[in-house]
């Protein structure tokens, strides 16, 4: 049963090779010739599984980038990192900004209180009043040295950004190329709004300390003794007019 199953494997491989390879069948039928018997069999049988064995590889061609791909990719690496440097810049932009107007509204604050008790106050209590206000003018002006150096650290971003951009532009990365132009533009609304919010309390400590410097000239001005003029001082007055 066994020799049956054999030899009937062995003819099915042979139709196999001599239909895919007729080069091997004529090569075995030159070699194995001269074999007779159970030998012919065994190296028929031997023959057929070393070619099932042999395993097929196929070749692929490999895909060379070309210059202008490569620098496609490099050049969204480098969008990639400029806007990302950005929003680092462009966060603390916005807190220095939002805590240096805190401290513009605190000052206003403090020069409008003080206006308003002109003249209820002794002098030990304008004292004290002035250091709080002087303390609250070195706290915003502490706060405007830190946005403004942030702000110059931002703008270097900006511009990176912009020029990381373009070349993404120059170089067909349209994708990356809008995606940065988007990113800027969305900042620098967001910058826009709070620097007008900073603006608007500067506006209003000027108005402040306006109003403070007007109220202490008044304050401070000698009283004028007016004396009253006499009946007939009046009646000479009106004589001259006529």
């Amino acid at each position: 049963m066994a020799a049956a199953v054999r030899s009937r494997w062995f003819r099915c491989c042979s139709a196999l090779l001599r239909q895919g390879f007729p080069v091997l069948a004529n090569a075995r039928r030159r070699c194995f010739s001269g074999l007779s018997g159970p030998w012919n069999k065994m190296v028929g049988v031997g023959f057929g599984v070393a070619l099932c064995a042999v395993p097929i590889v196929q070749k692929h061609e490999p895909t060379s980038l070309s210059h202008e791909a490569l620098i496609r990719r490099a050049i969204s690496l480098v969008t990639d990192s400029t806007c990302t440097l950005l929003s680092q810049t462009t966060y603390a932009l916005i807190e220095a900004l939002t805590e240096y107007t805190k401290a513009v509204y605190t000052l206003v604050s403090l020069y409008r209180q003080y206006t308003n008790h002109l003249g209820k106050m002794n002098s030990k209590e304008e004292d004290a009043v002035w250091q709080v206000i002087i303390g609250a003018r070195v706290e915003m002006t502490t706060k405007q040295q830190e946005f403004l150096k942030l702000e110059s650290s931002w703008m270097t971003a900006l511009h990176l950004s912009e020029m990381a951009a373009e070349a993404a532009y120059q170089s067909g990365a349209d994708q990356a190329s809008v995606t940065a132009r988007n990113h800027i533009q969305l900042v620098k609304t967001q910058v826009q709004e709070v620097r007008q919010l900073s603006q608007k309390a500067e506006t209003k400590l000027a108005e402040a300390q306006t109003e403070e410097l007007i109220n202490t000239k008044v304050e401070e001005s000698p009283q004028r003794c007016s004396i009253p003029e006499t009946t007939e001082e009046v009646e000479e007055s009106y004589l001259r007019e006529d």
